[in-house]
């Protein structure tokens, strides 16, 4: 019954993901990291109508990857290559895919995988262009994050969402925390992951788990915010939707960060940076 419950939540997702997405653009905007970061020339580089979210910059390259959606709802994985302008899909096939992010070794780009008959898979494409490859076919998957080569952090949905750790060689599956945000990622300079935990009672909290599934709370979100990014100097971005702020985890209050976009900034979500701490990438409204 339990398996049943969730193969019919997550055919519910799919259904509501694909008529009802939100009208989203991605910004991308030139980043200096001070001691107060200026973000300055915000373009809207997906430059299309619909739901364009998820960004995920490339670690080495000068690529931004993110889920783009047609008329339809249909979704694929589209690369924009930010020192030419350009872009093309990565993808083009009758799934839907979200939330690209570049594995371990660089080769890949893994992403979740909406099935039309309501599975929701977690795979990975080649870079260069070719078939997917299945790593999660039994967990509905709805974000996830690479600790190394072998080991994933993954957000499942279910009635609460659960957070785990995933071993793709053993196949061992680890809850750790339930009701949990969407925001997942692998802390800079660190073998740690960060997650926010959507507290039923007082503020949520970004909370880290190491490698040895040790979970510390390490801030205060801003109020009913979970989306987030690491600069690689360990201070954190997130957004209220209008304005982008700033913080150290214990060591400083949030502060505003200066944004100046050709493109207007509405419902700021999703955020992200590149490893050289040059580009910032976030998602607004249309």
């Amino acid at each position: 019954m339990e398996k049943q419950l969730v193969l019919l939540t997550g055919a519910l997702l799919l259904l509501s993901s694909a008529v009802a997405q939100p009208a989203t653009e991605v910004v991308l905007f030139d980043l200096s990291v001070t001691s107060t970061p200026v973000a300055t020339n915000g373009r809207n580089i997906s430059v299309h109508q619909g739901y364009d979210n998820q960004p995920f910059f490339h670690p080495d390259k000068d690529i931004l990857y993110y889920t783009s959606a047609d008329n339809t709802g249909h979704t694929d994985i589209v690369q924009y290559d930010y020192s030419t302008g350009k872009s093309q899909a990565l993808t083009a096939t009758p799934e839907r895919e979200y939330s690209p992010t570049v594995t371990p070794d660089k080769k890949f780009v893994s992403c979740i995988m909406q099935r039309d008959n309501g599975a929701q898979d977690l795979g990975k494409y080649p870079l260069q262009g070719g078939a997917a490859t299945v790593i999660i076919n039994n967990l509905t998957v709805g974000y996830h994050t690479w600790l190394d080569d072998r080991t994933l952090f993954l957000f499942v949905l279910g009635e609460p969402a659960t957070l785990r750790r995933y071993d793709t060689i053993t196949k061992r599956d680890t809850i750790l925390s339930t009701n949990i945000g969407r925001s997942l990622h692998r802390m800079p300079n660190d073998r740690m992951v960060s997650f926010v935990q959507k507290n039923s009672e007082g503020p949520w909290t970004i909370k880290a788990v190491n490698a040895g599934n040790q979970v510390s709370v390490l801030s205060e979100t801003l109020p009913g915010r979970e989306d987030l990014a690491w600069l690689s100097d360990g201070r954190v971005l997130m957004s209220d939707g209008k304005t982008l702020f700033i913080m150290l985890p214990g060591k400083t209050a949030w502060s505003e960060v200066k944004l100046t976009s050709t493109f207007p900034l509405k419902n700021i979500s999703r955020i992200a940076v590149n490893a050289k701490g040059t580009k910032l990438a976030i998602v607004t409204e249309e």
